[in-house]
């Protein structure tokens, strides 16, 4: 006997008939298909997922193997940890279309670095994740020892040292619970991140060695390692944006078999874009799956969606389906 759904699901189900809505109902169900038939799956994180508050919903679907490996932007990475110690400083701007120039430049002298519509506090944020995320990373450099920067914001969350700051439910922090389950983690492009910036200053004043966090091709040759190993079975791919978060890892198909000549890598069993980036000249982001064919990361009869709609409505939506598998 089928499950029965929840309020959510059958509301989707019922009334998500045609378009976007159509197919983000499809792209729903191919998900749940690839983790019944034991596929693994991969999470790609762009823009300000984070300070979206994602975690709310992506927490539970880590917890409960919705989701085997994620990779984002450095941002995602630092701000859901900045949000779990920092949320009651926040100020949200809904009138953030109206703000003019000076607005602008008064929230900066504030200490407020505006998201669209939310506002990071630079000091309860920034700052107080910094003297944690340093401690860490001279530890490292001391001993001897280097890591990823995803393992840093492992080590400082495990330690213990943030709960004195936390302002929300630990449960609703996403990089808690990957830290939790030692997820793999995927951060290309680490250096345009607030961290990543704060680290380079180090190096810059000789305290700190640039090798002492691990680079993107590590990142890369790291991915490969995972491909190969949990790629029995499919491994499909859900990308929430564009940018360097999906183009980086979609690439580990095409190196492993046409640089390294691994001819029997299987490509990416199912893949699904939310974006609102549409086709035009050289927007990679906007190209429609079919594209990757060309490129060697998808196979003719791959699962495809694209959901042309914004991603802080629709993943949450795909999630609550997932859960209420």
């Amino acid at each position: 006997m089928e499950k029965e759904r929840n309020t959510i699901s059958s509301f989707i189900e019922k009334y998500f008939l045609h378009f976007n809505a159509a197919t983000l109902v499809d792209a729903a169900k191919a998900y749940e298909n690839c983790l019944k038939s034991g596929q693994k799956m991969m999470i790609t994180l762009a823009g300000a997922m984070s300070t979206a508050e994602m975690g709310k919903l992506l927490a539970e679907m880590i917890r409960r193997d919705k989701v085997q490996i994620i990779t984002c932007t450095g941002a995602n990475l630092e701000e859901d940890v900045m949000n779990l110690v920092a949320h009651k400083s926040y100020k949200r701007v809904p009138h953030y279309r109206d703000l003019t120039p000076r607005d602008e430049w008064a929230l900066l002298e504030k200490g407020l670095n505006r998201v669209t519509d939310t506002c990071i506090p630079e000091e309860e944020a920034f700052r107080r994740l910094q003297k944690h995320v340093y401690f860490q990373w001279k530890t490292a450099e001391d001993a001897g020892e280097r890591y990823f920067p995803h393992e840093y914001m492992y080590k400082t969350l495990l330690s213990g040292d943030l709960k004195q700051y936390y302002e929300i439910d630990p449960a609703d922090s996403w990089m808690l619970a990957a830290a939790e389950k030692n997820l793999p983690i995927i951060v290309p492009g680490w250096e345009d991140s607030t961290m990543g910036n704060i680290f380079a200053s180090y190096c810059i004043k000789q305290e700190l060695k640039p090798s002492t966090v691990k680079s993107g091709i590590e990142y890369m040759t790291s991915l490969a390692d995972w491909y190969m190993k949990n790629s029995g079975n499919g491994v499909g791919f859900f990308q929430i944006g564009g940018g360097i978060a999906g183009d980086f890892p979609i690439c580990v198909v095409p190196m492993l078999y046409q640089d390294l000549e691994m001819e029997s890598t299987p490509f990416w069993s199912y893949f699904c874009q939310i974006s609102d980036s549409t086709t035009s000249y050289g927007s990679y982001s906007g190209a429609v799956p079919n594209e990757k064919i060309t490129w060697g990361k998808l196979d003719i009869d791959t699962p495809k969606f694209i959901i042309e709609s914004d991603a802080t409505i629709v993943a949450p939506l795909i999630f609550a389906w997932l859960l209420d598998m």
